[in-house]
């Protein structure tokens, strides 16, 4: 509950659309972010020397510590000041974003990642939870709409930018374009955001964000080294272990907590529990595919960096029209039914695309891409609305935080378990044959650096072999992907609850169902 009463006066204030739009900016920057970067890895890679295990970081750091600070950076903005805070986040994710682009090597790049990362986990709850203080509730899920919809078209924006930056441009300009939209947003922050807070809110628990922090950091590092390292080796074992023991602390610490800032009980709520799996599962799938797929587009099939961001668009594309179709389809079927065949779809795409060869060309890719957005559109609009209608009303708020702690966590782990996987059979399948030994190593550490090496050895069958084994490896990574897809299917129709669509009351028009799939959108590109 805020601390300040926002009159009408300051909800009718037209200004309020203004500071929506810089809103809408800021929350647009970080919708496009990371697709951007997924684009921007191949071309990072041939500049910075960046093997696969580099890559995957490039992309975890962010994600992780996203993650583990979302719910701290919560009860930050209700403790401190939601305004306060968000204008702090902002200038922490421009911060990052000045670093990565003046970034002279891979640790720096990772290391922005990281401070963006940060940045977002501020901006993502804080910026959606100031709206009360500009919108009456009968103007407050148009807004909430304007904004999810908003980030929702960083999905398709991301890939286009981020490549025609590429091409234009030298490759830390990918971030240099988040550099005006932060500012935009901190402006208006300072100028027409009220400061609201609740100070009653329960205290960020340092001990419980170091435990989550510290074991996702090992859990990833374990699974992205371990192809090279072995897992047998000392240190993996060790970190997997190591993150082992914190989470399992994490969890007893905050079962035994009596306003807890990570609220394992509501995982007993079997609606939210299953519906979490599945949200958590396809993001799996999701972020594990982003990985892979730009650096098949561009290596493989040659594609320049625009051409490979608009090459993503079918999937992109079907994302965004199976999402907004989805809670017509809920109201009539149930939500079960919705979730399982979007995930059998999903299943069927990856699957297909699983058979994809070196020769098999663009159309091929189109049509499994077209029918993967299908898939994911279909599922996670229903699972996180059938997670959150799951809630209790009084848990509403510990219980999203909790979902989205999940989500970024499956996020983090496709990269890291779907990208270890690639590096190693593409490893174990490139001929190297010929080679010096420190050329040899150089060209099995990605399919871009087996390209540079066989241009600069001349050797048209070291790029043969390295697309070869690249191919192999993405289907191996589409087929666990599918298996996955499956796996969940099943869970879903066996425990799932066949929730229909219900419709929102004028008084409760912020937990719109329609709402919710817009959010549920905008969350799938965070």
């Amino acid at each position: 509950m805020a601390t300040v009463t926002q009159s009408d006066d300051v909800r009718r204030d037209p200004r309020r659309w203004w500071a929506l739009g810089a809103l809408v900016a800021s929350m647009l920057t970080l919708g496009f972010d990371t697709t951007i970067l997924n684009v921007a890895l191949p071309t990072m890679a041939g500049e910075l020397g960046a093997t696969t295990g580099q890559q995957q970081w490039m992309a975890d750091a962010y994600v992780i510590v996203f993650a583990a600070l979302m719910l701290p950076a919560g009860l930050l903005g209700d403790r401190f000041g939601r305004r306060r805070m968000l204008i702090v986040g902002l200038g922490i994710f421009l911060a990052g974003s000045v670093a990565g682009a003046l970034a002279g090597d891979v640790t720096w790049v990772i290391a922005a990642r990281t401070v963006m990362g940060v940045g977002a986990a501020l901006v993502t709850p804080l910026a959606l939870s100031v709206l009360p203080s500009l919108f009456g509730p009968d103007e407050r899920t148009k807004a909430v709409g304007v904004i999810s919809a908003a980030s929702s078209l960083g999905l398709p924006l991301g890939p286009i930018i981020g490549g025609w930056l590429l091409n234009h441009f030298w490759w830390g300009s990918v971030f240099l374009v988040n550099i005006p939209m932060a500012a935009i947003g901190i402006a208006a922050c300072v100028f027409l955001l009220p400061e609201t807070k609740d100070p009653a809110s329960p205290r960020v628990d340092t001990i419980s964000t170091a435990f989550t922090a510290a074991g996702l950091g090992a859990l990833i590092y374990a699974i992205i080294e371990a192809p090279s390292r072995g897992w047998g080796d000392p240190l993996i074992v060790g970190m997997l272990i190591g993150s082992a023991i914190l989470l399992a602390s994490l969890v007893l610490r905050e079962r035994r907590m009596e306003r807890p800032m990570l609220d394992m009980t509501l995982l007993s709520h079997r609606g939210f529990l299953f519906s979490s799996i599945a949200a958590t599962l396809v993001m799996f799938v999701l972020s594990g595919l982003l990985f892979v797929l730009p650096q098949y587009l561009q290596a493989v099939l040659g594609n320049d960096a625009l051409g490979t961001g608009v090459r993503l668009l079918p999937m992109m594309g079907g994302l965004i029209v199976a999402a907004r179709a989805a809670q017509p389809l809920v109201g009539r079927f149930g939500s079960r039914a919705v979730v399982c065949a979007g995930l059998v779809v999903l299943a069927f795409a990856a699957i297909l695309g699983s058979r994809t060869t070196v020769d098999s060309g663009y159309g091929f890719t189109a049509l499994w891409l077209s029918i993967t957005g299908f898939g994911f559109g279909f599922s996670i609009v229903p699972a996180m609305d059938g997670a959150l209608g799951a809630l209790p009303r009084d848990r509403a708020g510990s219980g999203a935080g909790l979902l989205m702690t999940m989500r970024q966590v499956g996020a983090a782990i496709g990269i890291a378990l779907l990208g270890s996987l690639l590096a190693s059979t593409f490893r174990d399948r490139l001929d190297v044959t010929g080679l010096p030994a420190k050329a040899a190593d150089t060209a099995g550490e990605s399919v871009v650096a087996a390209h540079i090496v066989a241009q600069k050895a001349d050797s048209t069958d070291l790029i043969s072999s390295a697309n070869s084994a690249y191919v192999h490896g993405m289907g191996l990574v589409l087929l666990v992907c599918g298996v996955a897809a499956l796996v969940t299917a099943l869970l879903s129709a066996a425990f799932l609850p066949n929730t229909p669509a219900a419709p929102a009351k004028e008084e409760e028009a912020e937990e719109d169902p329609a709402t919710a799939g817009s959010i549920a959108l905008a969350d799938a590109g965070q």
